[in-house]
């Protein structure tokens, strides 16, 4: 087979893990929107899948940096990236099964990166755009978007305080209908781009585009409908998890959440930043928890999900670099091939393991219990 086959069947690959990415990360929008009651769950996956195909469209700041910012491209080939997705749909889809939000960006970053050490070693990866543009906001943008919503939180129910408590929920529900279509836009502008970002550099390893240039038009079209797609497919067991699992959400709290949410997700796409949405969605509704006197945060469940953030980038690097071995050592476009079988394999695996308890927009607003804080297990035991 010719170099342009196997770029197809990265292409393809880089495409399946932008449809993970929309399904895994439908609930960073709609999880709250859900809660409430605001939106029925078909039509909020539907309202944010199509958003989120528009606000593909609108930057392309966060491709580039995921193209040129984080690696050195010279060294980079269409085997290094194929390993590198290989890491970050399964770690994607592990997380997905155990309805753990953990960050679909870190886990296609940190695969790139772990294949990209493997071929090239460590002087191939650029250090500081890792730190400046990735770890450093990883860390910063839950506690900034906590304080954002938790002062939100505070005000909105300040100044409705002599409404009735069914007349605030209405009008907040309203509310939430139009900062939860700006969550899902703002998602658009920050993760569709990253697999733009990598098939852009799937093209420069191949040789078909000069390093440093945009992605072409059927890249952006491409990756904006598939990330779309899958986020109507609905993502309902993280859905749960961020609408039920951290904090019982009222309306105003759903209300700041998004648009706390929103507000950090488009400044950062401004600034290229390679931010996770879903960092940033987790810390908006637990600061709504810390804003509304008398709520309770479910720390357990968080503690959680942040163990799941820690080890995110470092367990996609550590099977992006164990699929790079695998294909190198067998050589050419065969090794490629035999890494996306079993790639396939295992998606199929997990696919038949969720089958065993199942969660859609039939029951992911059912009463969040104990038996569901037992099934978001501790990510190394995952």
């Amino acid at each position: 087979m010719s170099n342009d086959v196997v770029l197809a069947l990265v292409v393809i690959t880089a495409l399946g893990f932008d449809f993970t990415n929309g399904f895994h990360d439908t609930g960073n929008a709609m999880a709250t929107s859900i809660a409430t009651g605001a939106l029925p769950p078909r039509v909020a996956v539907a309202l944010s899948g199509a958003l989120n195909l528009v606000g593909a469209f609108l930057s392309l700041a966060v491709a580039a940096t995921i193209a040129s910012g984080l690696v050195n491209t010279k060294l980079v080939t269409l085997t290094v990236v194929a390993a590198g997705l290989a890491g970050g749909i399964i770690w994607n889809l592990l997380t997905w099964l155990f309805g753990i939000p953990s960050s679909s960006s870190h886990a296609l970053i940190g695969g790139v990166i772990g294949s990209t050490i493997a071929a090239a070693g460590g002087s191939s990866i650029k250090w500081h755009g890792l730190i400046s543009k990735v770890i450093i906001p990883a860390g910063l943008s839950p506690v900034i978007a906590a304080l954002i919503a938790a002062a939100g939180t505070w005000l909105l129910y300040r100044i409705s305080r002599s409404l009735t408590d069914g007349a605030r929920r209405h009008g907040f529900r309203v509310g939430q209908i139009g900062s939860a279509c700006m969550v899902s836009l703002a998602h658009g502008t920050n993760d569709a781009q990253k697999t733009m970002g990598v098939i852009t550099l799937a093209l420069i390893a191949n040789g078909t585009q000069k390093a440093g240039s945009n992605a072409p038009f059927w890249v952006i079209l491409s990756c904006a409908l598939a990330i779309s797609i899958g986020t109507y497919v609905g993502g309902w067991r993280v859905i749960r998890t961020l609408g039920k699992g951290l904090v019982e959400i009222e309306s105003p709290q759903g209300m700041a959440a998004e648009s706390s949410s929103a507000a950090v997700i488009l400044l950062s796409s401004s600034f290229g930043y390679s931010l996770s949405t879903t960092h940033v969605a987790t810390g908006s509704i637990i600061g709504t928890g810390l804003g509304k006197k008398g709520a309770e945060v479910r720390w357990n469940v968080a503690g959680r999900m942040a163990t799941a953030w820690i080890f995110t980038l470092p367990a996609a690097a550590v099977v992006g670099a164990v699929a790079y071995a695998l294909a190198h050592g067998i050589g050419g476009t065969a090794g490629v091939v035999i890494d996306l079988i079993i790639l396939l394999a295992i998606v199929a695996a997990i696919y038949w393991r969720s089958r065993a308890s199942k969660v859609d927009h039939n029951n992911v607003n059912d009463q969040w219990s104990a038996d569901d804080a037992r099934s978001v297990p501790e990510p190394a035991a995952a």
